[in-house]
């Protein structure tokens, strides 16, 4: 099943641009919420997301805004590692004493900008001409998609208690209100904005969400993919070889969900679909909270998001990352399980063809197989080539030299500011 969202990531642009700068919504939209004035012109909107853009730049590096005093949005996600994390740890330490594991890898916070507002039913016109095919689950920021835009994003991590522990909003207000900033906020949000710690909590996020806007910082389009696509760089031979096999349906199928193509507009290829799909990556002992036997990470039917709990047909399916970047992670998927780039590619190639590879075996000597899925939510699995029925002991889709090939094509989505890490 392909999945093709570029016009409703296009629709995404302006709404977003609409809900961080100010401007008035689209005709046939909501008013987009917050703290910032009313509508305003073009100009006008643009200066405000510099104030913004400035203000949410200093909160993201400023360490006082979590309970700790220690740690800021910066320290899980390092500028230098395209804004993800910088260790092979599969989860992070927070809280207020900086001794709370979390129980997912910290996902990289680059090229968000256009992810679209999740959707449990997509219908995408581009799937060869049929309308009444529904793509599933779609859109949304986060693993499991629960937040639809960067403000709503950066309250999650302020309050969690595994990450930067602040016990509620107010704490939030107070810590910001002893920023050496402050008066520049009180200037971006009225003189006023800590009377009410609720309406300093909005603008805060408000401003951090308009700083995650940055092109600059978050999608600058210049890795060496990009300079090709422009008809300004080649490609090695094994890189154009690993292309092709990443988007051959019948070899990789890797751009069936991490589209490499540009949008019909232009626009610079996401590498992700914004889908959210089951793999059955395997069980992580190395998170705490896997210790426990009957604890799961089920994704978009919780334990973390609870709008989806008990449907079933949800359980074990996450967003579909983009690839951009993902040469200099460390560790990889929604629990940090592997830590090579080849390891997690020759896991599409094989997870089906050679399970005992990748699963732990029982006492009994068999494979204990997607031992992170109860099996009543294996029917949930995506079948997509290269899982399309390949049974242990088949012939992989991917030979090791293939493999390589992809892994080395995967190098070509790194930005040239990251070049060196």
């Amino acid at each position: 099943m392909s999945r093709k969202t570029m016009g409703l990531r296009n629709h995404a642009i302006a709404l977003v641009a609409a809900s961080t700068v100010g401007f008035t919504a689209p005709a046939g939209t909501a008013e987009p919420s917050g703290v910032h004035p009313g509508p305003m012109s073009r100009q006008e909107a643009y200066a405000r997301a510099e104030v913004l853009t400035a203000l949410g730049r200093k909160m993201f590096f400023d360490p006082s805004l979590s309970a700790s005093g220690k740690q800021a949005c910066s320290s899980c996600h390092d500028p230098n590692h395209a804004f993800g994390p910088t260790s092979a740890s599969p989860v992070e330490m927070g809280g207020a004493k900086l001794d709370q594991p979390g129980v997912r890898a910290v996902p990289s916070l680059r090229y968000l900008q256009a992810a679209p507002a999740f959707t449990e039913h997509f219908h995408d016109s581009e799937d060869e001409g049929d309308e009444s095919v529904d793509n599933g689950p779609t859109g949304g920021l986060t693993w499991d998609g629960r937040a639809d835009h960067g403000k709503d994003q950066a309250r999650i991590p302020l309050l969690s208690p595994f990450e930067m522990g602040n016990k509620d909003e107010a704490q939030v207000a107070a810590s910001l209100r002893k920023a050496p900033y402050a008066e520049a906020f009180k200037a971006a949000f009225g003189a006023d904005v800590f009377d009410n710690p609720q309406d300093a909590f909005d603008a805060a996020v408000e401003a951090l969400g308009t700083f995650e806007q940055s092109s600059a910082d978050f999608y600058p389009y210049s890795s060496r993919y990009d300079a090709f696509l422009a008809g300004e760089a080649q490609l090695s031979a094994q890189e154009m070889r690993g292309r092709m096999l990443f988007e051959d349906e019948a070899k990789g199928n890797c751009a069936s969900c991490h589209l490499s193509e540009p949008a019909n507009d232009g626009e610079p290829p996401q590498f992700t679909d914004y889908g959210l799909i089951a793999i059955a990556v395997p069980r992580n002992p190395a998170i705490p909270a896997n210790a426990d036997p009957d604890y799961f990470d089920l994704g978009l039917c919780g334990p973390l998001r609870t709008d989806f709990k008990g449907r079933t047909e949800y359980c074990g399916l996450f967003k579909t990352p983009t690839l951009r970047n993902v040469a200099l992670r460390k560790s990889f998927f929604h629990n940090g399980y592997f830590h090579t780039l080849r390891e997690a590619v020759a896991f599409y190639a094989s997870r089906d063809t050679d399970p005992g590879r990748w699963y732990p075996k029982r006492a009994g000597g068999t494979v204990n197989k997607f031992d992170d899925l109860p099996k009543t939510y294996w029917p949930n699995l995506n079948t997509d080539p290269p899982f399309n029925g390949r049974k242990p002991g088949d012939k992989p889709a991917l030979t090791d030299a293939e493999i390589d090939d992809i892994v080395a094509f995967l190098g070509t989505l790194t930005d040239a500011d990251q070049a060196g890490q």
